[in-house]
């Protein structure tokens, strides 16, 4: 305690005494490969970069890698003279999210070889990481991130308190319940690193330029055609945002303004003078999510910062400084993580503090980095919002771009990167200040699976919101639309399921349990006004011939048909996943999931012809949905509407205009999206309220009731219908999720990934979509499954879960995947035959314990499931009856 007043004394000492602040930090360095003279710019390029931080030359590093060499990178200032020149060092690979991991993954073996490459030094040196675990959920999250490391190759062990601290013996370990070390984990000097990524780029051909600013982007026909710098114009075809926190308002200097959504806040971290016994320089890092803080070695003293409670977030105004000049230190703002520190590594008696550096890292609003091409200027990328990771990410984010522009798509999916998974909803300066706020504390809290944000909250609303909130409904955001989760009924313990944050079974089971067996039973009603919705139409032929062109499917249906199909890309993977209703005979009435309003658009105006008399509207906000999901839908409808809809007048996959009660030019459907009978209703907007309450008011008699996605998830997922976004993704096809049905090779007419389906139509495929029951699990004592699970096959890795849930009808969990099959020796990729599927013992790895399972290439049949199967019961026939 005397020695933490000690430092506090000195801490505030040195908050008193102003020539304090004006100390620079030691890993500033100079520019080896711009120019000492400015040089005029050139008067065209092929590709301008507007950034020369650690993503800006990782771009141009892998663009001059991949053969395109007419490039320009601009920088205002000098190079990883921004957030890179601050950044920690620290390469970590212990992300949750894959496709993080595999970018920080390829960064970690790029920055291994890079000195060798380029003759730059980098500072590289591989320490290692230990993640440390105050609680037993902690510990549960960091064993599920060591089983994606695992069966990704990257060594990965959970250690106890003990092996911490002969890892580490400065670390406190007496509050510890277990940890993660990860060996391969790296420190490097981040300016240096993007020093030598120019320095490769440069020899490559690339031009850089420094203290050279972009004021404006042209645009021409929609694409990009010049840059004006405060040095004259460049014309290009590309132009890449790599700007950090300078991005947003970079992307508003164009025509057509391009929204990237980020905001920066202060990041604060102390350096200090070597301890008396200088800390080894391969000492591993350590990050204590529950203290809020990480530890690095740095030139024989410390370098430790973190993410605190209450962010201070910056320039919301705008304000634009060249440079980033170390900001004003603040002391009392950091004093919790200095105690914090102080409590993890207490013998730090003789620590001497140098400086508290405070820099500027920008932040997303979903804590996922921002890549890709801007969905309203073509040739327009960005790359920015790492979310204090820019280093770690550094050289696979710059990889994928770079892909990505030469070859139109990255070697992964990035989807979860995708600048067109937000709308410009999220790019109101006033959302982006809240929800950074809430976002940086995040960094370190303990994400349980279904969190959700709570800033930025009731933007998209259904029409029904208030009724719906009124009757219980606890609500989720997607794509900023609230969507209900499940409804608590009346007398409920509230705040208890508010606090349901867990990696067991979560306190809506038998909630969710018994809206599941209304829909099985009765009739539900589920409102999905937040699916994208479009109308498609022409004055001829046009809307026909050119959707024939972009679906799978064949949609020269006779009039009120609908069809369920893929929008594939040229390799036959999904971009979207849709229902499509012919209104007449020139117009079409298309419905996609939540996400793909911007996506859906921006692919759509890319490849339908410029024609006067093809129009396309988005008409999502125009429409309320109402899912009426059961047996019992027939009747309440028919009795609302005064119309037979049994299967013979009103088959499935049938839509048509209708009146309900007082209110006409309802679309209805007889398709649900989870394999049970019912009628979705799309409802002009006015309408909603009258139309549901007459739904309510008739259903009554019916036993009708409000329900939530988590219900419709459950029915699906037993169901085995796979969902954009979760299961399926611009790398799945048709043909490795068992939808060949809904591919017609043959329709007569070419359409988009064509040539990729008969290729595997004739080749085989080389994963297949499987569903998956777990067979000795407990529900009620097990940690549950989500998605992302490793799956083994005979005991070898053989793919993932992409979603989960618990079955009520099978009383099992069902987890849905793809299972591949690699070679054991070489480990490349074979074809999996459905044999290969039915012969093999699976289990499902749930943070590190295993669980038995059984594979299924199709559902349960209904039969099969009217039996209330118990666990420990033998399998009864298929042909008995209860």
């Amino acid at each position: 305690a005397g020695m933490f007043l000690r430092l506090l004394s000195d801490v505030r000492w040195r908050a008193a005494n102003p020539k304090w602040r004006g100390a620079t930090c030691s890993c500033r360095s100079t520019s080896s490969t711009a120019e000492p003279h400015p040089v005029a710019l050139p008067a065209q390029a092929q590709v301008v970069i507007c950034g020369g931080g650690i993503m800006g030359t990782s771009v141009a590093y892998h663009l001059s890698k991949m053969g395109w060499k007419d490039i320009v990178l601009l920088e205002q200032g000098r190079l990883a003279a921004g957030t890179t020149r601050f950044c920690a060092g620290i390469v970590s690979m212990a992300r949750p999210v894959s496709i993080e991991l595999k970018m920080a993954d390829y960064s970690n073996k790029l920055y291994q070889q890079l000195e060798q490459e380029t003759g730059v030094n980098t500072g590289y040196m591989k320490t290692g990481s230990i993640s440390l675990a105050q609680t037993q959920d902690r510990l549960i999250s960091l064993k599920r991130i060591a089983s994606s490391l695992k069966v990704m190759g990257i060594p990965c062990d959970i250690i106890t308190p003990k092996q911490v601290a002969q890892l580490h013996p400065l670390i406190n370990i007496h509050d510890l319940v277990g940890a993660m070390y990860v060996p391969e984990d790296a420190l490097v000097s981040s300016a240096n690193v993007s020093l030598a990524l120019a320095t490769a780029a440069s020899r490559n051909g690339v031009q850089i330029h420094e203290r050279t600013s972009v004021s404006h982007v042209s645009v021409q026909k929609g694409r990009v055609a010049a840059v004006e710098t405060d040095r004259g114009q460049i014309q290009c075809q590309y132009f890449v945002n790599c700007a950090g926190q300078w991005a947003y308002e970079l992307g508003h200097s164009v025509e057509e303004p391009v929204n990237i959504p980020l905001h920066a806040c202060e990041h604060f971290y102390l350096l200090t003078h070597p301890l008396k016994e200088p800390l080894a320089s391969n000492l591993p890092t350590v990050v204590d999510p529950d203290g809020r803080i990480y530890i690095r070695n740095w030139q024989g003293g410390i370098l430790s910062g973190g993410f605190e409670k209450n962010p201070k977030p910056l320039f919301t105004e705008g304000r634009n400084q060249l440079e980033i000049h170390n900001l004003q230190e603040d002391w009392d703002h950091f004093e919790p993580l200095l105690s914090s520190l102080l409590r993890r590594m207490p013998e730090l008696e003789a620590l001497q503090i140098m400086q508290l550096v405070n820099c500027p890292e920008s932040f997303t609003p979903d804590m996922r980095c921002i890549m890709g091409e801007s969905p309203a200027v073509r040739g327009y990328f960005v790359l920015a919002g790492m979310n204090s990771a820019g280093i770690s990410y550094g050289g696979g984010a710059g990889k994928y771009l770079a892909e990505w522009m030469v070859n139109g798509y990255p070697t992964e999916n990035v989807w979860p990167l995708d600048l067109k998974r937000f709308g410009s909803l999220q790019s109101s300066r006033t959302f982006l200040r809240h929800r950074v706020m809430e976002v940086m504390p995040l960094m370190c809290d303990l994400k349980v699976p279904r969190w959700d944000f709570q800033t930025g909250r009731q933007l998209r609303t259904s029409p029904l919101y208030d009724r719906l909130d009124a009757q219980g409904a606890r609500w989720m955001e997607k794509h900023g639309f609230e969507r209900v989760k499940y409804f608590v009924p009346p007398g409920k313990d509230l705040l208890d399921l508010d606090q349901s944050k867990t990696f067991y079974k979560p306190d809506w089971f038998d909630i969710v349990g018994s809206e599941v067996k209304c829909c099985k039973e009765a009739v539900c009603v589920i409102d999905m006004s937040s699916f994208t919705k479009f109308e498609i139409s022409s004055t001829g032929d046009q809307a026909l011939e050119s959707l024939q062109y972009l679906f799978s499917n064949d949609l020269d249906v006779p009039v009120g048909h609908v069809v369920h199909t893929g929008m594939l890309n040229e390799k036959g993977g999904y971009e979207n996943d849709c229902s499509i209703a012919r209104l007449s005979k020139r117009s079409f009435f298309m419905i996609s999931p939540t996400d793909q309003q911007v996506h859906c658009w921006a692919w759509l105006k890319k490849h339908l012809p410029e024609d006067s008399g093809l129009t396309m509207e988005d008409v999502t906000w125009k429409y309320t949905a109402l899912n009426l999901i059961g047996p019992r839908a027939v009747d309440v409808l028919s009795e609302l509407s005064y119309a037979p809809m049994t299967a013979e007048h009103f088959p499935s996959l049938f839509c048509k205009e209708m009146s309900v009660g007082y209110a006409n030019g309802i679309r209805v459907m007889s398709i649900t999206h989870t394999g049970e009978p019912g009628f979705v209703l799309y409802i002009p907007i006015e309408y909603a309220l009258h139309v549901y309450n007459e739904v309510m008011n008739m259903g009554q008699k019916y036993g009708i009731r409000n329900a939530g996605y988590y219900a419709l998830r459950s029915l699906r997922i037993e169901k085995f219908f796979a969902f954009w976004g979760q299961d399926l993704d611009a790398f799945t096809t048709p043909m490795e999720c068992g939808r060949e049905f809904q591919v017609k090779l043959d329709k007569g007419l070419p359409f988009v990934g064509q040539a990729a389906l008969l290729e595997q139509k004739q080749q085989g495929v080389y994963k297949r979509f499987t569903m998956f029951i777990l067979e000795d699990h407990d529900a009620d004592t097990d940690l549950w499954p989500w998605w992302g699970e490793p799956i083994f096959r005979n005991g070898r890795y053989a793919g993932r879960t992409t979603s989960s849930a618990y079955s009520y009808t099978l009383e099992r969990h069902v987890c849905l995947g793809f299972v591949q099959h690699f070679h054991q020796e070489t480990g490349e990729q074979l074809v999996v035959t459905t044999d290969f599927i039915n012969q093999g013992d699976y289990e499902i790895d749930i943070a590190g314990q295993r669980f038995q399972a059984k594979a299924k290439l199709y559902p349960f049949s209904s039969l099969f499931t009217q039996q209330r199967r118990r666990k420990d019961e033998v399998e009864l026939s298929g042909y008995q009856r209860e």
